[in-house]
């Protein structure tokens, strides 16, 4: 209703506008008051003319001598000069382009009108209702109420992509939904995990710029909320993120973080290795699980076989999506923890509670090699099992 009040109002702005304009003048008029002109292109009025013409003129007016002698100095000629450079400085064509533009029309604001005195009774109250329109109405609409309206929008869009989705989601434990200043951390399955979390709350998303119609989305969500997005180059940079999320959650008035750690989708049969760098921000964890029911449509998202839109097409297709989401009790970093010891204890609690099985293993394996330190890792156990069976032969 007030979006379509201030539609309307900007719809009618400019006929009320030229009547103020009128009405202005008119009574400038009756009162023999100055009326500055806004809409004068120029401080001096000329005409257009070359500068044979306008030399010419001069002569014909200060000399009797015959015009066809125009090849001689004389020395009204200066006089053309000295005029247009007194005009140039007067009015110059470049430094006025540089301040605000001189309206045809009064437009109610008090910088197109700088002669402005009493004029009638009627165009103030006009001027006053605008002033009241202007600083108690649009101004706390643009400032103050607009996080209301973000975070309703948000609800309202979410929740449409969930109805057409026929998501059927059980919220267990709302007491323990992620507050402003923390970190909400759940196990990856699908992108439509985003869409599953956001319809019951506001977050802030973080994660990597993409292209195609991901890119879309993400470019469109970033012009309402603050989220996080990360080119692929500032990705690799742990301490640039860890900076980015470190300001974001130091400031409470901002949404909390939506983080998925493990970096990529799983199955929903268990949960992998968090990475650890989103528990080094030193604020409050606010887990979260998601456990999907496969039997009525399977969210997992192989995204090495799929893409998004044939993705999106297959959940749409589908009988339902059903799942379950649990709030988990806010955790926070114990002394003497370091981040990966926190991240497995915040994971074994996901997993506990998602009836989920435990993994150590890194996500990211699927599509990179193993690192050589899980090789060595395994090398420095077979050759200790070697030197132990060896002393106890030599023992024997």
């Amino acid at each position: 209703i007030v979006i379509h009040g201030i539609g309307y109002i900007i719809m009618y702005c400019p006929i009320v506008f030229q009547w103020a304009t009128v009405r202005l003048e008119r009574g400038a008029k009756e009162n023999n008051h100055p009326l500055y002109k806004p809409y004068s292109n120029a401080i001096i009025a000329k005409e257009p003319t070359s500068l044979e013409e306008e030399i010419k003129e001069i002569r014909r007016s200060g000399s009797n001598k015959d015009l066809d002698s125009a090849s001689e100095f004389e020395m009204s000629d200066i006089f053309y000069f000295a005029r247009r450079g007194v005009e140039s400085i007067m009015d110059d064509e470049v430094t006025k382009r540089f301040s605000a533009e001189e309206l045809e029309s009064w437009n109610l604001l008090t910088r197109s009108n700088y002669n402005f005195q009493y004029i009638s009774l009627r165009l103030t109250v006009l001027w006053g209702l605008g002033l009241l329109i202007r600083y108690g109405l649009l101004l706390p609409l643009r400032y103050m109420i607009k996080n209301l309206l973000s975070e309703k929008v948000h609800l309202m869009c979410y929740r449409i992509c969930v109805r057409a989705l026929t998501a059927i989601i059980t919220y267990h434990d709302s007491e323990n939904k992620p507050k402003n200043g923390g970190i909400c951390v759940a196990n990856h399955t699908s992108p439509i995990d985003v869409i599953i979390l956001a319809s019951d709350g506001c977050y802030a998303m973080v994660g990597q710029i993409h292209g195609g119609l991901m890119g879309v989305i993400q470019r469109s969500m970033v012009k309402a909320c603050p989220h996080v997005w990360f080119e692929r180059s500032e990705v690799k940079d742990r301490h640039l993120v860890a900076k980015r999320l470190s300001d974001h959650v130091d400031d409470k008035t901002k949404l909390p973080i939506l983080i998925f750690p493990e970096g990529t989708c799983i199955n929903n049969t268990s949960v992998m290795m968090f990475k650890k760098g989103s528990f080094e921000i030193g604020t409050t964890v606010y887990p979260v699980a998601i456990k999907y029911d496969p039997r009525f449509g399977d969210a997992f998202w192989n995204s090495s076989k799929f893409g998004m839109v044939n993705y999106l097409l297959r959940m749409m297709s589908s009988w339902a999506i059903v799942c379950s989401v649990w709030y988990l009790p806010p955790m926070s970093r114990e002394e003497g923890e370091d981040a990966v010891h926190f991240a497995n204890r915040v994971k074994a609690a996901i997993a506990r509670q998602g009836g989920l099985v435990d993994l150590l293993w890194d996500g990211g394996l699927k599509r990179d090699k193993v690192k050589d330190t899980f090789k060595e890792e395994q090398q420095k156990l077979y050759s200790k099992m070697l030197v132990g069976t060896q002393e106890d032969r030599s023992r024997s």
